[in-house]
């Protein structure tokens, strides 16, 4: 049975300076391992003389054409290998980090994280080749024994090394899907054991003292409130856009948005006081000024002077319990604003 398999022809475009631009026609088109899109022209950037005067322009255009040949040459055999089911030995000499690096870039922090543990575990070089079961069970002890960035005389927690395993797992499925390796690695990893951690939460007390405490950011404020009543996650406040809030079929309004975490499509509802939390409807970012920042010491000192002596995060602040309790009891949250002034007090009463 014959396959159907790309043609690569080495064609030219002309460009300023009497020159000709080289550069690579795929057809059908081909898809690009790093941008997962479909393309039809790879430009070389190597250029050569329209008309050549003498024989040294000549010559030098033979030079480039001969190059030229050999990257078209070199791309016809790895269209080939990806046809019939083999690796390309390019892939294989491939930067893992740059790769690595980019993928982590368009993720959060977490994923910059594991990236420079990784970076640093095999000490600033490794290629795609060098990826393998031995190397990801290494890197796996590794993060059992892994010293903080920041603070280098501590280690970081088990849990936190099974979470950051996860995310380097999943960076070797996307891999494995974008055919950089020929076999996923991930049904020969183990995932690392986490251990049972009491979390705080707050009770409908505290939130309410909370919430009639001052805080030295607002938006701050506005923004932790909000997630507690709705159970959104920091990384989907900081990127909460107007046009993600929409009105709902019974008349009020709904959140349509792709979660961060799981990157799943879905529709939540908001409150009418939920939603004042959000202030006057405008364009781009809901919570504008809101940084990861805030929710950190600034986070931990309004808590403080709220009098309350958890250990509360952001991530804690809108736990499950919190967020459960407020539905069972059947609590409304009305958000009140005096003329233009930002200090900000919630008042819960029973519906």
């Amino acid at each position: 049975m014959t396959m159907g398999i790309s043609k690569v022809a080495l064609r030219r475009r002309p460009i300023t300076g009497a020159r000709e631009s080289l550069y690579l026609d795929f057809y059908p088109a081909i898809r690009d391992p790093y941008s997962m899109k479909m393309i039809r022209r790879e430009y070389l950037g190597i250029y050569i003389y329209a008309k050549p005067r003498n024989e040294i322009e000549k010559e030098y255009n033979n030079e480039m054409l001969m190059k030229a040949e050999v990257i078209r040459s070199m791309r016809v055999q790895a269209i080939i290998n990806e046809e019939y089911g083999f690796l390309d030995k390019n892939k294989k000499k491939a930067d893992f980090l740059v790769y690595y690096k980019l993928k982590a870039e368009k993720k959060d922090q977490k994923w910059m994280k594991v990236y420079q543990h990784f970076s640093n575990f095999v000490k600033g070089k490794c290629t795609f080749g060098d990826v393998n079961v031995n190397l990801c069970n290494r890197f796996r002890n590794y993060l059992m024994d892994a010293k903080q960035l920041k603070h280098k005389d501590l280690r970081i927690s088990k849990n936190s090394a099974s979470g950051y395993f996860s995310t380097f797992r999943a960076l070797l499925k996307i891999a494995y899907k974008e055919k950089f390796f020929r076999e996923n690695l991930n049904e020969y990893l183990d995932s690392i054991d986490t251990t049972d951690v009491k979390k705080e939460y707050l009770t409908l007390d505290e939130l309410k003292t909370l919430a009639n405490t001052p805080c030295d950011f607002p938006i701050l404020k506005s923004a932790s409130i909000f997630s507690c009543m709705t159970g959104l996650r920091i990384s989907d406040v900081l990127k909460l856009d107007w046009k993600e809030i929409l009105p709902a079929s019974d008349g009020g309004y709904c959140m349509r948005l792709r979660t961060e975490k799981t990157e799943t499509e879905t529709t939540l509802p908001i409150s009418g006081e939920a939603l004042e939390l959000c202030g006057e409807r405008g364009k781009g970012k809901v919570f504008k000024g809101l940084t990861k920042a805030m929710t950190q010491q600034p986070l931990k000192d309004w808590v403080a002077s709220a009098g309350i002596t958890k250990h509360i995060t952001f991530h804690l602040a809108r736990h499950k319990k919190t967020y459960y309790h407020l539905l069972i009891n059947g609590l409304q949250a009305i958000y009140t604003r005096a003329g233009n002034d930002l200090e900000t007090s919630l008042v819960l009463r029973f519906a």
